[in-house]
């Protein structure tokens, strides 16, 4: 669930489609996405049983270890773009702000964070042009915790 107000429009970044953009500051360390409607965690394994084409593959997101959750339901969060200059900090399904936040501006993560660990993204980063890979458990636990211990003080 999204906790500010914000709209869907055509995302600043080159080639990522539409985005989703904040009509309200928002602070520093501030919760902006809250998990909601998770009805069941699908491990890796479980995950792979469905073609790469699926609905089911394109709304999984990396919970924590091998775990993903998968919500057919697309909801607006699937709006949210990748930056390796974020302004969100993904946390085990939170999403922090990573810096203050103008109305405006839009939300984007490092999608390191939610794919598979060593996976690459079938696009690169819009801003570097570099592969999007994703971390493996243990490194996004310690990034993200320091992420949102900066945030938070």
């Amino acid at each position: 669930m999204i906790l500010s107000r914000y709209s869907i429009q055509q995302s600043t970044i080159q080639g990522a489609g539409k985005g989703l953009f904040l009509q309200e500051r928002v602070k520093k360390g501030s919760i902006m996405v809250v998990p909601d409607a998770i009805n069941r965690i699908l491990t890796l394994d479980e995950l792979n049983t469905y073609p790469k084409d699926s609905l089911e593959q394109d709304s999984s997101v990396r919970w924590f270890e091998n775990y993903y959750t998968v919500n057919l339901e697309w909801t607006d969060e699937c709006y949210i773009n990748h930056s390796f200059d974020c302004n969100g900090i993904w946390h085990l399904g939170f999403i922090f702000a990573a810096r203050d936040i103008e109305a405006g501006e839009e939300m984007t993560i490092d999608y390191r964070f939610i794919i598979p660990e060593g996976e690459a993204m079938p696009f690169l980063d819009g801003a570097s042009g570099q592969p999007i890979i994703g971390y493996s458990w243990k490194e996004i636990m310690a990034k993200s915790m320091e992420q949102v211990q900066r945030a938070l003080f």
